[in-house]
């Protein structure tokens, strides 16, 4: 109950202090409105249909110490209500997703494997020779270190290890594509592989950044290998 009675009247503490913004604020605002803003981020997965009138009343009732007007065993049931309604429009949504991922995966490959020096394997992988070092290849229970961008089909770069220097990892430790992929290539390279989903996060996807059936580019450089 604990838990469900803070969100509650958390996420109502982000209007009263919605007007606190100048730089002349006490500790005691800024932590406030902090404390609201990060707890009303977690309230928005019930939704947008919540009653912010009702809300607010909740967050006063409890800061003032009177009487809700719900008793704690309402209180958890309607809670709970709500978290189900959020994970269906969730499960919803991420469906949905899916399918028109999947769609602009699909559309995407069978243009790009017409242009000029892609090159598509039996898996449906594929990709464009940028460089071609003359090093030798991995297998794939090869440890290897390598430089890599990696984004999304509309160019947004979800991860990079230019960022942070090369990045070491055993082949078949890593999403399929790039262990097929970095097999094509010998130490000194750099290919740009263009990913179906299958072949990377599937319909799980991970993170924010990388959605269901999403299909994704990666621009690898091949450093070195330990055997």
């Amino acid at each position: 109950m604990r838990l469900a009675w803070g969100m509650v009247f958390s996420a109502g503490a982000v209007l009263p202090f919605v007007a606190c913004s100048g730089g002349d604020e006490s500790f005691e605002e800024r932590a406030s409105y902090a404390l609201g803003v990060d707890i009303g981020n977690n309230v928005k997965r019930f939704g947008t249909s919540l009653d912010r009138d009702a809300l607010v009343d909740g967050l006063f009732d409890v800061l003032s110490e009177r009487e809700p007007r719900l008793s704690r065993e309402e209180v958890s049931e309607l809670v709970r209500e709500l978290l189900a309604k959020a994970q269906e429009e969730d499960a919803r949504r991420n469906v949905e997703q899916a399918e028109a991922n999947m769609q602009e995966g699909e559309e995407f490959l069978a243009e790009n494997k017409a242009k000029e020096g892609v090159v598509e394997t039996a898996s449906g992988l594929q990709y464009i020779v940028l460089a071609e070092g003359d090093g030798p290849s991995p297998t794939a229970t090869d440890r290897v270190t390598v430089h890599y961008e990696g984004k999304s089909l509309d160019g947004k770069v979800f991860d990079s290890s230019y960022e942070r220097g090369e990045s070491e990892f055993v082949l078949n430790a890593v999403i399929s594509g790039w262990t097929e992929g970095l097999q094509l290539m010998k130490v000194g390279s750099k290919y740009r592989f263009f990913i179906p989903s299958d072949l990377a996060y599937g319909a799980g996807g991970i993170g924010q950044d990388i959605g269901p059936n999403a299909t994704l580019i990666f621009e690898v450089e091949l450093i070195s290998i330990q055997r």
